[in-house]
């Protein structure tokens, strides 16, 4: 493609609503690249700190059609989407994926495709996801576009699942029941530093379509990590019993109901780690140079990590992408949704308070602040739906006090957010239906005060949909009005601090 030398190739990055493509992004912005994204719900990007940099195009992996102009005028493409904890038939899903972003680069002149892969044995059966992800590699090896397949073993960065699923079992569990894998060797790497050979890969002179493996600079066996994990958090050495018999379908079950990471994220997660994950060759260094100060050690990552944990400056998160097996429409506009019932529970307050304070607590719901009702209803609500699969209530929330559209929210996906106004929350719980919960804030006598409206919504499923709103409507009295009535008792006693002390 002739370009001129003083103008940075365009670059479209696939999976952008993701955990590496939600970073990735805004620093090729940085860098100087021109940076187009592809979304199926363009919507969720419209939040993001760098949304403005960036030029958003509408299109599905799986839609060849809607891929023909998010494509064109392309110089690179990054491939950076994994069906990781989604449909069943994911291998068929990734295999039709790759082939359609193959097709469309070829066919738009692509000079170059990118694609974030897995380190995995170079001999013997992998696991269902590792055997799909390499495959995905070949595809797009075969395209007759160059293309870049940099594998990566667990990444270790604020809001990843591997972290987190560290993080989590590390601080939780003293003494662990664990199945062998706990002794196979792992290569970790930092976020930062596959960001760099990402960022790097648009430009650097490869001259062959081909794998390269990328690690950090240390090897461990994963409980070995696990316990370094321990002594960087100020935690005491964690005690490791192998059981055998404690098979990958266990440990998903296990993992999902610890840990916030569901157990269709927590099963390929698991099968991968029955592998040694260990770089077989170090070819990448021959074209991309190291960072600057060199590799990020595991316990620094460890550090860096928890660090923007403890100052709520996660980036991004496991959570940022949307699970395919739970609701993604919007809210619908048609109250009778097709002559199917409607189930609301619709609430208002007013409040004396700004409206500017009343949205700082709408705002910073859920996560550590919780849902200003009846914590133990929500806690059982949240473990009840871990057991049957689905991502219960521990997902938390990113930063502790801004939300954007499109990212995970506890057991809620934030699927509309007008800042100061509205926020509309959709339900990622395992439900016969779908649910939606709306908090609206309107100002009142000149802003001085403010209106707090509050509304829940089911279109239920079937008869089980029916049967499901009628057997928790005995607590909707109890959560939805301490609800109304907590949050604008919160923004009231930040109105007025003096008078909820003296009286």
């Amino acid at each position: 493609m002739n370009q001129s030398s003083s103008v940075r190739p365009r670059v479209l990055v696939t999976g952008a609503t993701g955990y590496i493509g939600g970073r990735l992004a805004p620093r090729l912005h940085e860098a100087g690249y021109r940076v187009r994204v592809l979304a199926r719900s363009p919507q969720k990007l419209r939040d993001v700190p760098w949304a403005a940099d960036v030029e958003v195009a509408r299109g599905d992996l799986g839609d060849p059609e809607s891929l023909d102009a998010a494509f064109a005028d392309v110089d690179v493409v990054y491939y950076l989407v994994h069906s990781m904890g989604g449909t069943k038939d994911f291998h068929r899903a990734e295999r039709e994926s790759a082939e359609n972003v193959a097709r469309a680069a070829k066919g738009a002149g692509v000079r170059r495709i990118v694609y974030l892969g897995g380190l995995h044995p170079t001999e013997g059966e992998l696991s269902p996801h590792l055997r799909s992800r390499a495959e995905v590699g070949e595809i797009l090896i075969d395209s007759g576009v160059q293309t870049v397949v940099l594998q990566a073993g667990v990444v270790i960065g604020s809001g990843s699942a591997s972290f987190e699923m560290i993080r989590h079992l590390t601080d939780r569990l003293p003494v662990m029941t664990t199945p062998k894998w706990v002794h196979n060797r792992i290569q970790p790497i930092a976020v930062r530093d596959v960001l760099h050979y990402l960022i790097e890969a648009a430009d650097a002179p490869f001259d062959t379509s081909r794998t390269w493996d990328v690690g950090g600079p240390d090897v461990f066996e994963y409980g070995e990590m696990m316990n370094l994990y321990a002594e960087v958090a100020g935690l005491r050495k964690r005690r490791m019993v192998v059981l055998p018999v404690l098979t990958p379908r266990l440990a998903g079950h296990w993992i999902g109901v610890v840990t916030p990471i569901p157990r269709g994220l927590a099963m390929p997660l698991i099968e991968s780690l029955q592998y040694d994950a260990i770089a077989h060759e170090t070819d990448i260094t021959d074209v991309i140079a190291p960072p600057e100060g060199g590799l990020t050690s595991y316990a620094d990552s460890v550090r860096l990590a928890l660090r923007r944990i403890e100052d709520g400056t996660v980036e991004t998160t496991w959570a940022s992408a949307s699970d395919e097996n739970i609701p993604s429409d919007p809210l619908p506009s048609d109250p009778d949704w097709a002559g199917e019932d409607v189930y609301v529970d619709e609430r208002s307050r007013d409040c004396n308070a700004s409206p500017e304070l009343l949205w700082e607590v709408v705002e910073g719901i859920g996560g550590q602040n919780g849902w200003y009702s009846f914590p133990a209803a929500w806690v059982i609500r949240g473990w009840l739906d871990k057991v049957v699969g689905g991502v219960g209530l521990k997902r938390g929330r990113r930063d502790p006090r801004k939300l954007v559209a499109g990212e995970a929210l506890d057991w809620w996906r934030v699927e509309e957010i007008e800042r100061g106004s509205l926020l509309r929350l959709r339900a990622e719980m395992r439900a016969p239906g779908g649910a939606w919960l709306e908090l609206r804030v309107t100002p009142l006598d000149d802003g001085r005060r403010s209106r707090y409206e509050q509304r829940a919504i089911f279109f239920p499923r079937g008869l089980a949909g029916r049967v499901y709103w009628y057997a928790i409507m005995p607590f909707h009295g109890v959560i939805f009005r301490g609800m109304l009535e907590n949050i604008t008792g919160k923004a009231e006693r930040s109105e007025h601090p003096t008078r909820s002390i003296s009286g």
